[in-house]
């Protein structure tokens, strides 16, 4: 009888891959992105309500627009700033500072 040696071997480690860094911030002002047949329902300007840890390699975020009762989930990629006009008055009266 022959003795055999198991030879474990371990897979490498993957590197972990770094998500993207949230690039919007609660209150700001954004836009979803086109390109999607239900994003056509959701037009207009919706505002950060909070931050969430990613979801793959993008950054989640709740958003909601003034006009509607529910707030939405998207992705960062799905996401584009809006520029308004008179953000730091915005900023000053939702968060006491500028």
């Amino acid at each position: 009888m022959m003795n055999t040696t198991q030879v474990h071997r371990h897979a490498p480690r993957m590197a972990r891959r770094e998500s993207a860094p949230h690039l919007y911030a609660v209150g700001q002002a954004v836009r979803l992105k086109g390109g999607f047949a239900q994003r056509a329902q959701a037009k207009g300007v919706y505002h950060i309500t909070r931050t969430l840890p990613p979801l793959g390699e993008f950054p989640q975020y709740r958003i909601r627009n003034d006009d509607e009762t529910h707030e939405r989930l998207a992705a960062q990629n799905e996401l584009e700033a809006v520029n308004t006009t008179g953000g730091a008055d915005l900023i000053s009266r939702t968060f006491g500072h500028g």
